[in-house]
């Protein structure tokens, strides 16, 4: 029973660093060579998973042969546009200055309803509005109305928002990120006087942040 254990706890620390290797876009929206690559991964990991009597190396060469492969195709595929677009394919046109392109539509096996879901998912209800929606490589809808559709920015309107600033973790769920605090410019005096004001302290902090402008949001634990 231990052996299947660190064997299954082994093959999850692989897959964890061969997703961390393949980059964040692998859990976000997956093109068609990522998503095969997931697949065979998952499957070749099941087995020795399983299976104990199957050596745990007939289960990692596979998946790192695979890991290596993808490595290699993407490297690849940054040099060379053909290559780029034999393995993604290309952004495809569904709508044109309101119309539909029926052609398109079928030649990649979008239905109507889809694009119309996805269209409702873009707060549009009507098509005529839509100056170009393209199918995106990794199945996204990319949707432009029409300016006059659009809503209007602050800049159209003369209006001239406040500037908003990324705001910095300090402290998080009761301990202090020191490197975060000398990235604000801040040091540790400042933190304890903004504790002080909320009769605080650093193991009792749930969230503490502070952005560019000095704004700072403080939260305590609950639990």
């Amino acid at each position: 029973m231990l052996i299947s254990y660190m064997r299954t706890l082994l093959l999850y620390l692989v897959l964890l660093a061969a997703v961390r290797l393949l980059g964040k876009r692998q859990i976000g929206q997956m093109e068609a060579s990522e998503f095969v690559v997931a697949m065979l991964v998952a499957d070749l990991a099941a087995i020795p998973m399983q299976d104990v009597s199957i050596p745990l190396h007939a289960g990692l060469v596979p998946i790192l042969t695979v890991l290596g492969a993808e490595l290699l195709l993407a490297s690849l595929c940054l040099r060379s546009i053909r290559l780029r677009k034999l393995l993604c394919g290309k952004p495809v046109i569904l709508i044109e200055n309101g119309r539909i392109l029926q052609k398109n539509l079928k030649r990649t096996q979008v239905t109507l309803d889809e694009l119309t879901g996805h269209l409702r998912e873009k707060d549009i209800l009507d098509v005529r509005t839509v100056q170009y929606a393209i199918l995106e490589t990794n199945g996204n809808l990319s949707v432009f109305p029409y300016p006059s559709e659009a809503p209007p920015s602050a800049k159209e309107l003369n209006i001239h928002p406040k500037e908003r600033y990324m705001p910095v973790t300090v402290i998080s769920d009761g301990h202090l990120l020191r490197e975060n605090l000398a990235l604000t410019g801040r040091d540790e005096g400042w933190m304890r006087q903004v504790l002080g004001n909320y009769r605080a302290t650093v193991a009792g902090t749930w969230l503490l942040t502070v952005d560019r402008a000095g704004n700072v949001l403080w939260l305590g634990k609950e639990i």
